[in-house]
């Protein structure tokens, strides 16, 4: 097997509305119109060239877990959300890039990686 993309993150929230808002008007996702009509909330949204499915359901405990976006300033990125109100750590190296990390209404952990050179 070889695949040739990542198709999507399912997240689960626990208020789809909230989750919904923070993902569009802060993060800059996109709500696509596709999702099925399926027996719980939810969402799915774009994310570039992925897709971000927000599921209504018990948001986990922190484990590690997270998935991250890519972004071209994380500089500016970090300022913005901080503008915001948001709580975002002071950008980081990780290999060649940098990243830094923020946390959704549910409590799910975000990255964001701003890739090296």
């Amino acid at each position: 097997m070889q695949p040739y993309a990542l198709h999507h993150v399912s997240i689960n929230v626990s208020d789809v509305d909230a989750a919904r808002d923070f993902y569009i008007r802060v993060l800059g996702l996109t709500e696509r119109n596709d999702r099925p009509d399926f027996s719980f909330g939810g969402a799915w949204l774009d994310a570039g060239g992925q897709q971000v499915h927000l599921i209504e359901a018990e948001v986990p405990p922190e484990l590690g877990q997270h998935f991250a976006l890519a972004v071209t300033d994380l500089d500016g990125a970090v300022a913005e959300l901080r503008g915001r109100g948001l709580r975002v750590t002071d950008p980081a190296p990780v290999g060649t890039g940098r990243q830094s990390f923020l946390y959704d209404p549910a409590g799910n952990r975000i990255e964001l990686q701003e890739p090296g050179s």
